[in-house]
């Protein structure tokens, strides 16, 4: 099964990075505010990027490193 890492734009500028192995089903679900707090209190903006990836391991890992990307 492939695995997915997304970034999408909250209506606030701000980004969120998830992990997925259905990007149409997740969109669906952080659009009805859902999907996750952060995205909830941000509102959902806009899918910005998706990386597809061998497994949810993989999928994990990746999503780790950006989230430890500096900010700016």
């Amino acid at each position: 099964m492939e695995w997915y890492v997304y970034i999408l734009e909250c209506k606030d500028d701000s980004l969120y990075t998830g992990v997925t192995n259905n990007v149409d089903k997740r969109m669906e679900v952080h659009k009805k505010g859902v999907g996750s707090k952060y995205v909830k209190a941000k509102g959902f903006g806009r899918l910005l990027h998706v990386i597809a990836v061998n497994d949810k391991s993989s999928a994990l890992k990746l999503e780790y490193k950006i989230k430890q990307l500096e900010r700016n």
